[in-house]
């Protein structure tokens, strides 16, 4: 139980925008507290709309609000830091070379857990939070984590695109289905998927095959060699066995 404290208190006193432990902790007027130069990057992104907004709660300012630092927080996170815990995640939760990171992490970036369709970018759990609990996000669409999320989008409906077109052999969303290729050979991208997987798996088996023939092709024939080198050679020596002098013939 003393081990579960200890995580609420990490969490507690971490920022939600780089997941570490607050540095100048600033707390804006909802409620919620980020380190002081994560909070001014996200608001100097707001500028032009003139509208600021909390990460967590998505609750909005106008104007601009005064930074202050939070000093009895600073001290608070002194603290936890002196004790030598920090509120990093665990390894296994950071994305490798293969994994979808999150594009909202700074620094080393968390795995993504979901990609949005509207924002056209990848979000872990904890920055995903906000599309869950704003009704702003309410019509965004979640897929699972996608390394090439631009080209699963629809460039004309900026929809996703789950339909593949065996006419034009393209990839289309339902809106394009319902358009110009309304009469077209369509299929789900997931069945084309399967059926192209299956015959590329066909494909492998038949050159596999043909790999194994060529190789007992090539067995038979070393075989073949071997066997007509010891003919040979058994030939030739009975024919020294037979020629050879005997010493009766020499005397």
């Amino acid at each position: 139980m003393a081990q579960k404290g200890v995580q609420l208190d990490q969490e507690a006193f971490s920022c939600s925008i780089c997941l570490d432990l607050l540095k100048d902790p600033v707390t804006v007027p909802c409620g919620h507290s980020y380190c002081m130069n994560c909070i001014k990057s996200h608001w100097d992104k707001e500028d032009e709309k003139t509208i600021y907004s909390c990460p967590q709660c998505r609750q909005t300012f106008t104007p601009r609000p005064v930074l202050v630092k939070n000093t009895m927080l600073a001290v608070l996170v002194e603290e936890l830091k002196k004790t030598g815990l920090q509120a990093a995640p665990a390894d296994h939760c950071y994305a490798g070379p293969d994994d979808v990171a999150c594009d909202v992490c700074t620094g080393r970036k968390l795995k993504a857990c979901k990609s949005c369709l509207v924002c056209l970018i990848s979000f872990c759990e904890k920055h995903l939070q906000s599309h869950y609990d704003s009704p702003a996000y309410a019509k965004h669409k979640l897929v699972e984590p996608s390394k090439k999320l631009q080209e699963n989008v629809c460039s004309r409906h900026n929809e996703e695109m789950k339909v593949f077109c065996r006419t034009d052999q393209q990839s289309i969303c339902l809106l394009c289905l319902m358009d110009e290729h309304k009469d077209h050979d369509t299929v789900s991208a997931a069945a084309e998927r399967t059926e192209r997987e299956r015959e590329l798996e066909v494909s492998r088996q038949n050159i596999q095959q043909r790999i194994q023939d060529r190789e007992k092709d090539v067995k038979l024939l070393q075989q073949e060699v071997e066997d007509h080198s010891l003919h040979t050679w058994g030939v030739h020596k009975n024919h020294w066995t037979t020629c050879a002098p005997t010493k009766t013939n020499m005397t």
